[in-house]
């Protein structure tokens, strides 16, 4: 069993099932670049033997992984093929009554359900919030196939825009262009959905929820491309201003 963890007691904790040791380990160190505060704890693969013999789950791997990802507020597990699951089951089976009402096995896509998950769990957000998050996060990662629903507006960049909203709640927007070499990835959306998470807006960014980490990741955004974000809500300005802030830095990345 191997794990990436920050230490922090206060975020939920998410172990990561699969029938390949390599798998769990890289799941786990990709949650881990949006989610540093986050005990992710991989318990893929077999233990002794070599080649084939090291492919399936491992029981105790699992149960180890639940006690190790759980600081407290709960874990989530993911898993990848039918007997992961079964794995799971049994290992939820024998905790103690206390410890199984702290645990959540999600029905989701390995990677993006760990990728969501450790992002909600990484902004503080409950057991049951975690499990949706990782249960929501099947989307399609082929950016023509969002074209129909993505923003294509001109503005200058910078500036400010006014999109209208019939409710009357204050609005914002601006459209800037990225900067940094590997555009909108995993780590700057993960920044951004995080940060615009506790905002009171609606918002969005070439058209898609600014506030879901794989549809960011789903635009498929490079450098030298265009962001569109539009805000409605009493913190419309206020994500605005920290979309703005993230993209014209460049998220701290080389240009």
């Amino acid at each position: 069993m191997s794990g990436t963890s920050g230490g922090a007691a206060a975020n939920v904790g998410l172990v990561i099932v699969s029938h390949s040791e390599k798998i769990a380990e890289g799941v786990c160190e990709l949650a881990a670049q949006m989610a540093p505060d986050v005990v992710l704890v991989a318990a893929g693969g077999m233990d002794g033997g070599t080649g084939v013999a090291r492919i399936g789950t491992s029981f105790e791997k699992v149960q180890q992984g639940i006690e190790s990802a759980d600081s407290g507020s709960g874990v989530v597990i993911l898993t990848d093929l039918g007997s992961a699951v079964m794995t799971a089951e049994m290992a939820l089976e024998f905790l103690d009554p206390e410890q199984r009402e702290k645990v959540r096995l999600a029905q989701a896509a390995l990677v993006e359900g760990a990728v969501a998950a450790a992002v909600q769990a990484q902004g503080g957000a409950p057991l049951e919030e975690v499990l949706r998050a990782a249960e929501g996060a099947v989307v399609s990662i082929d950016p023509e196939g969002l074209e129909p629903f993505v923003t294509h507006e001109a503005a200058v960049p910078g500036s400010p825009r006014n999109p209208s909203d019939p409710s009357g709640a204050p609005t914002a927007g601006g459209s800037w262009t990225l900067p940094n070499q590997m555009g909108l990835h995993a780590r700057p959306a993960a920044f951004l959905a995080s940060g615009l998470l506790d905002l009171d807006a609606e918002i969005t960014i070439n058209g898609v929820d600014a506030k879901s980490v794989m549809l960011l990741m789903s635009l498929g955004l490079g450098q030298g491309r265009e962001v569109t974000a539009e805000a409605s809500g009493p913190d419309a300005r206020a994500a605005i201003d920290l979309i703005e802030a993230a993209v014209v830095s460049g998220f701290g990345e080389p240009a």
